[in-house]
């Protein structure tokens, strides 16, 4: 029972039992089991996925319903709203993986080379590789968003809404090593860039990874910017 009133006294405390650190080890389970836990929660995500864009390849986007797609995952619709917003995310598979706390603390530190441009192209490597791993997906998700132009807005969005942990990054970097560029005009361009190379991997017939194109979107815009300085 709580405490009502200063004259109630509290039994001291057993100090011989676990700690809180040790109780909230075994609530949690051992690192083997948070392991487990993790790759099964992975595994439901890319079966999610795999239904949504098999589906709506098979029935069009109007007639797919989330239940259909939790169905064929095997899932419940309840735990789909666990993995993705809307049946829009699973399918272009939306997943805010973020970047490596290496890449992110290199960046910040002004590296890897000293040379904004070269470390804006370092991150948007380190994005494209996400879309690597997932080479099959991402290309059945691109391949839909050319029949279906609701799919391309959602992506959009769903690029858009890394644009703030873009500018705290930015920020955090220009704090250590002061530039001038506006944060705006460089989270635009981690975009502009992401999707330049997505594209070009598309037309490349979806050859080698996305990563593969990113020096030549990088080319193109030095490009642009040299033939106006000379």
């Amino acid at each position: 029972m709580v405490p009502t009133s200063s004259r109630e006294s509290v039994a001291p405390a057993d100090t011989s039992g676990p700690g809180l650190r040790e109780l909230a080890g075994a609530l949690e389970g051992s690192p083997a089991e948070q392991g487990l836990r993790e790759r099964k929660k992975r595994a439901r995500r890319l079966a999610l996925i795999d239904a949504a864009q098999q589906l709506v390849a098979e029935h069009g986007f109007d007639a797919v319903t989330v239940e259909m797609i939790s169905a064929e995952a095997g899932v419940s619709p309840r735990t789909f709203f666990n993995y993705f917003e809307s049946k829009d995310d699973a399918v272009i598979g939306a997943e805010d993986a973020g970047l490596p706390e290496a890449v992110v603390r290199t960046f910040v530190e002004g590296g890897p080379t000293g040379h904004l441009l070269s470390d804006l192209e370092a991150l948007v490597a380190a994005l494209l590789a996400t879309a690597d791993e997932a080479h099959d997906r991402v290309k059945r998700a691109m391949d839909l968003m050319q029949h279906e132009p609701r799919l391309l807005r959602r992506h959009v969005v769903w690029m858009d809404r890394h644009k703030n942990q873009l500018v705290e990054l930015f920020e955090a970097r220009r704090a250590h090593t002061p530039f001038s560029t506006d944060t705006e005009l460089l989270t635009m361009l981690v975009l502009l860039l992401l999707r330049t190379s997505l594209v070009a991997w598309e037309h490349a017939g979806y050859t080698g990874s996305p990563a593969d194109h990113l020096p030549g979107a990088v080319a193109q815009l030095v490009d642009v910017v040299a033939r106006d300085l000379d």
